[in-house]
């Protein structure tokens, strides 16, 4: 049971000094239990000509090479006999999991109670400095199945002793709200949004819910858009970041960077451009490390993992809610990011231009964009779907300029390429599910390279 505004308030509030020691300790264990109990790791290191004595303190990952989720795949079933990342006997395994395997075959999994117990910790630890304690109900918009996220919330909640209502969508009856008066609702930014105005049509003012704040997760998402979600909702949102692989991140109520556990976990941030780690402030794809405390176990761990997410190490400072391990910025992913004239956007690039404060009295939300090849050589168009309450009493020319004005705010290299048309920005506005991905399963695309290169 948490005491105060922490979970375990001698770590998280440890001195950087001691904090590093710690880590560095865990490192240490970690190498070597990857070369006694990965088969693997023991292969990585030999082929790599690496020592795992010589591997003493946690800067001595950066000298060490990145593997990746193809990394995983090419060990395991069907192109390996066996999974390759299995660090312990098949009778420690309390759990297989699997990636989603949106970019590729899914990723096999394993994990141990004590993996789920650090796993469930890292949750806890954000949940409470979000606010959480055992007088919370949390309703749960996450799928139970192969990804760990709904089933490692519903054990941080145990820890915590918060209730759980596991309904692992967002479409569920208002009822729910009504009889079981639930203070929070963990879900993506437009499964939220949705449910805000399924409840309007109903009726319901989200101010009249018990609901006092929300955790936005699953995906990355802009700042706008989070702002007008908690307009909508009249309470703060905050923001999670987790995978299988083992991150889960957190905000605390400062908002001010989520907060990673390094004592659990290490991140270090690794610039594939220009092949080398690079410091604090800079942008770069965020590369883990799983740690494991002196004498644990671990169904499977990861040394260099690129996540294939881009982030920034904000600082190392102490966090006005006390906390001293390390903020970062909220991770994208790059498979959402596009190239374009030397700028990358991503697509929480569209989203901050499309949430723009004035177009939300016109639009859902809710878009898709692609990017095409123009008729002429060198040109390139983005032709962006925008979903609105009424296409025939939006003003279109506003919208269009507040979404053109905000995108190209931060693209130097872009806004030249527009200013000189050698860019285009279109636009079509549709009504209410209008829009393509409707048509399609699974999570939608929002922003698609439909280029010919």
């Amino acid at each position: 049971m948490p005491v105060g505004s922490f979970f375990y308030k001698e770590v998280e509030t440890m001195e950087r000094s001691d904090l590093d020691a710690l880590i560095d300790e865990r490192v240490r264990y970690t190498v070597q239990y990857a070369a006694e109990h990965s088969p693997f790791y023991r292969h990585w290191f030999r082929e790599n000509n690496i020592k795992p004595a010589e591997v003493r303190v946690h800067e001595d990952l950066l000298h060490l090479p990145i593997i990746s989720g193809k990394t995983i795949r090419e060990h395991q079933p069907p192109i390996t006999p066996e999974f390759e990342f299995l660090s312990t006997d098949w009778n420690n395994v309390f759990s297989i999991q699997e990636t989603s395997g949106t970019s590729g075959t899914p990723k096999g999994f394993f994990l141990t109670w004590d993996d789920w117990k650090r796993y469930a910790e890292k949750y806890a630890r954000s949940f409470v400095s979000q606010g959480f304690s055992d007088k919370d109900r949390i309703v749960v918009c996450a799928s139970y199945g192969m990804n760990v996220g709904a089933n490692t919330m519903t054990i941080a909640a145990r820890r915590i002793g918060m209730g759980i209502i596991p309904i692992g969508k967002c479409t569920f009856e208002s009822r729910i709200l009504k009889n079981y008066k639930p203070t929070a609702i963990v879900g993506s930014i437009f499964k939220l949004l949705r449910l805000a105005r399924r409840l309007s049509a109903e009726g319901i003012k989200t101010s009249d819910t018990s609901i006092d704040k929300l955790v936005a997760g699953g995906e990355a998402f802009a700042d706008e858009s989070r702002v007008y979600l908690a307009e909508l909702w009249g309470v703060p949102v905050y923001n999670t970041y987790g995978s299988t692989e083992g991150t889960m991140c957190g905000e605390c109520t400062q908002i001010a960077g989520l907060h990673v556990p390094e004592d659990l976990v290490h991140l270090d941030v690794y610039d594939p451009r220009v092949q080398s780690f690079v410091k604090d402030g800079e942008c770069g794809r965020g590369v883990l490390t799983t740690l494991l405390p002196v004498g644990g176990k671990c169904g499977m761990l990861l040394i260099n993992y690129d996540t294939e997410d881009t982030t920034v190490v904000l600082t190392r400072e102490r966090c006005g809610c006390g906390r001293t391990h390390m903020r970062i910025v909220n991770p994208q992913r790059e498979a959402e990011t596009i190239w374009l004239f030397g700028n990358p956007f991503n697509r929480a690039d569209i989203e901050a231009a499309v949430f723009q404060h004035q177009n939300m009295a016109y639009l859902t939300g809710e878009y898709e964009a692609f990017v095409y090849n123009g008729d002429m050589p060198g040109e390139t168009v983005l032709r962006v779907n925008l979903e609105c309450f009424d296409p025939d009493h939006c003003d279109r020319h506003l919208v269009g300029d507040q979404f053109v004005s905000r995108f190209l705010k931060y693209k130097s290299l872009i806004a030249e390429h527009y200013h000189d048309q050698s860019f285009h920005i279109e636009f079509n506005f549709t009504g209410p599910r209008g829009l393509d991905f409707y048509t399609l399963k699974g999570r939608p695309k929002r922003l698609v390279d439909r280029r010919e290169h």
